[in-house]
């Protein structure tokens, strides 16, 4: 008995861990945040012209986080061209850390849009607990699919999707 119970409670936390589908959420809530330079930007302008966007969080302390956008950062520029996506890397970098970002995104060289999240706002406004955390939004704007954590390769199998999603197909429930 405490085998099965061990082992539901493992199963349970890994269906959590990487993948939770398709989300509820009809549009991206407005929450003022902060780009790189420091700019005031709110998330209502997440936008790309009908296209698939990405938006990832993720924190400099989180080695995991930093894999996923080191992963996307290198297929960008073929992803960008083949569906004409856009990515956004949200760092929830509590104040005392955000300092640290910027040197860490261009000694990375990233082209991805990169935003500042340092209170926590829009994490909380989109439900992130565990991160990383990316969710794919169609060209509406709406949320058609969720992840958390990474693993070597997630980013073939998320391209996938991407390109499901710019081909205006569904993306099945995961």
């Amino acid at each position: 008995m405490k085998k099965i119970i061990i082992l539901s409670l493992i199963l349970l936390t890994g269906s959590w861990t990487f993948g939770q589908g398709v989300t509820e959420m009809k549009t991206l809530p407005s929450v003022n945040i902060k780009t790189l330079d420091g700019e005031p930007f709110n998330t209502s302008e997440i936008q790309n012209d009908g296209k698939p966007v990405v938006i990832s969080f993720w924190a400099l302390w989180c080695k995991p986080c930093k894999k996923e956008m080191e992963a996307y950062n290198e297929n960008y520029e073929d992803w960008q061209d083949e569906t004409g996506v856009k990515i956004y890397a949200v760092s929830i970098d509590d104040a005392r850390s955000t300092a640290k970002v910027l040197p860490f995104v261009r000694g990375h060289d990233w082209q991805m849009e990169v935003l500042l999240d340092p209170n926590g706002d829009f994490k909380r406004a989109m439900n992130v607990n565990l991160i990383p955390h990316t969710f794919l939004l169609d060209g509406t704007g709406k949320v058609v699919y969720q992840h958390t954590s990474y693993y070597e390769g997630l980013e073939d199998e998320f391209f996938e999707l991407i390109k499901k999603v710019a081909a205006g197909e569904k993306i099945p429930n995961h």
